[in-house]
């Protein structure tokens, strides 16, 4: 790899890291904002702000045929994300929603191999092993049945589903970025999961109690957590692999937990901030590895003085 490909792919990880920070914080405010609406009319109303945002800011480029095609076809794999995820968070907790979420990081690497027939190299492998285990310990899963009233819940398996479907979309955006206006990307993205979310209304029992809280939920989701979260992504996307971008979403659940102990909804015990701590070192391990390991595979070549 090029010094500045190499550069502008840690530029990209360093965005991506900052996106999920962002991105665990706001796993408590969704599960408030469903106190006062039912998902798909918070999911109409979020996705509607930022495609309004995004399309002004796009203009003619999200038109593009062959960029509307895709931008289409990740609206679909965003949508079902998006879905499955805040019906999920209905009945389970931020940080467990979180890390079943997070496990697209393992989805990432088997669907890479088995569709772009591509492998990781050898340090994004242990990467991706130690920031599962690490989300294995954060979700306490020898207290699974009990904090859950002895069963698996519902919930769960949504968010499950949720990061199979965001791991499709994480291969997808490294496939069709790269040439891409990003903005119109994102727009076209953002207008179809408004539509789709917005087709289920008539399905489901809705709800809505505007509060302020719900308006400045709507807000910090539609403005920030899509149209320049994902705008970020995208263009994050296009610089680094998905593989990369999927561990450092890893770091997602534990940003989640630590976010939702610190406003009092949760206590977390050793086991679950030593696998916060696994999933951090993944992530270090799969950027700094390749690093050190090049370095010295170079050291071993140059020829003794």
């Amino acid at each position: 790899m090029s010094e500045g490909r190499e550069g502008a792919q840690w530029k990209a990880d360093g965005a991506l890291v900052l996106l999920t920070v962002f991105w665990g914080l706001t796993f408590v405010v969704v599960k408030d904002a469903l106190a006062f609406a039912d998902p798909f009319t918070f999911l109409t109303l979020r996705f509607t702000l930022g495609a309004v945002v995004m399309s002004a800011l796009a203009g003619r480029r999200m038109f593009t045929p062959g960029l509307v095609k895709k931008g289409l076809l990740l609206a679909v794999l965003l949508f079902l994300s998006f879905a499955l995820q805040t019906v999920g968070l209905i009945d389970t907790t931020p940080s467990r929603a979180a890390f079943l979420t997070g496990l697209n990081v393992l989805f990432v690497p088997l669907m890479s191999a088995v569709v772009l027939k591509r492998l990781p190299r050898w340090t994004t492998t242990v990467g991706v092993v130690l920031a599962a285990v690490g989300l294995y310990a954060l979700t306490r899963p020898s207290q699974l049945e009990a904090s859950l009233d002895g069963g698996f819940r519902l919930g769960n398996w949504l968010s499950v589903g949720c990061a199979m479907t965001y791991a499709g979309h994480i291969l997808l955006t490294e496939r069709f970025a790269p040439g891409e206006s990003v903005r119109g990307l994102v727009a076209v993205q953002l207008a179809g999961v408004a539509v789709l979310s917005a087709l289920c209304l008539p399905f489901v029992e809705r709800r809505l109690e505007p509060t302020p809280m719900l308006w400045g939920a709507v807000v910090v989701c539609g403005v920030l957590a899509s149209a320049l979260a994902i705008g970020v992504q995208t263009w994050g996307q296009a610089r680094t692999t998905a593989v990369r971008a999927a561990l450092i979403f890893a770091l997602e659940p534990a940003f989640a937990s630590a976010f939702s102990v610190a406003v009092g909804r949760e206590v977390l015990g050793p086991q679950a901030w030593a696998g916060g701590a696994l999933i951090l070192m993944g992530v270090l391990f799969s950027e700094l590895g390749p690093v050190v390991w090049d370095g010295w595979r170079a050291r071993g070549r140059t020829p003794a003085a």
